[in-house]
């Protein structure tokens, strides 16, 4: 599983109101957005890449980690070297493929609270196939800290298997939810895993799983969500939103 594999091109989601919160600089990123397409393709499907991304004015660490992620999501749609930043992926892409691929990348803020700034990350990679490979993932960037967070900087010591279990219990909700927990087929092909993808969100928990993960293609990205009342005594308590 890849942690930055994404999400439908239709789906990407339009900058909302937490682009614009109003705490601090750090809370109120500079939007960067820019296109670029195959030179001189004159065929019906010229290649482009198209890319949404943020600046802070005070965290050139973000800036950086923001930028490294969206390129962790296109490993392997070019040949050769890695790319060093997003015009240069974009610049080799369309040389090596000037026609049919088509790369949509996004970074924006989803929640602003305490020290955490939390970040999603979305890509669609096209290829020319039935359908483009997308993916989501998250970066939970502490502010005073300067640094992105894993999940076991916020558990608790020995707290792994407890938050997996608080997990587990939040698909069984998504899967009432979806009309599927009496599928006996649907749960035997789809069964619960672990994902990288989690946001430590002002309110809750969220896991977000990659397409193919835990549900069929068509299904998206499925979505869990764990309050922290059901967290206590698994997350550190500077971790737990009020």
């Amino acid at each position: 599983m890849r942690l930055y594999r994404l999400f439908a091109l239709a789906s990407l989601p339009l900058l909302g109101a937490c682009q614009s919160l109003g705490q601090s600089p750090a809370s109120q990123p500079q939007r960067i957005a820019w296109e670029q397409r195959a030179p001189g393709c004159q065929g019906e499907r010229c290649s482009l890449v198209n890319v949404d991304t943020l600046k802070f004015a005070d965290q050139p660490r973000l800036d950086a980690l923001i930028e490294q992620a969206l390129l962790a999501m296109t490993q392997g749609s070019t040949d050769g070297a890695p790319p060093s930043s997003l015009r240069d992926y974009a610049q080799t892409l369309l040389r090596q493929a000037p026609e049919g691929r088509e790369t949509w990348l996004q970074a924006k803020l989803i929640d602003r609270h305490g020290d955490l700034a939390v970040i999603e990350l979305s890509s669609y990679l096209d290829a020319g196939g039935a359908h483009g490979l997308p993916g989501r993932g998250f970066i939970n960037y502490s502010l005073g800290g300067q640094r992105a967070l894993q999940l076991a900087d916020v558990l608790i010591p020995g707290g792994a298997e407890a938050f997996w279990q608080a997990a587990s219990e939040a698909h069984q909700r998504w899967l009432q939810t979806q009309g599927l927990d009496k599928d006996a087929d649907f749960r035997s092909n789809w069964p619960f895993k672990p994902t990288a993808n989690v946001a430590l969100l002002g309110d809750k928990v969220l896991l977000k799983y990659d397409s193919y993960a835990i549900a069929p293609y068509a299904m998206g990205h499925p979505t869990l969500e764990i309050p922290y009342p059901r967290l206590r005594n698994i997350l550190k308590p500077q971790y737990l939103a009020p």
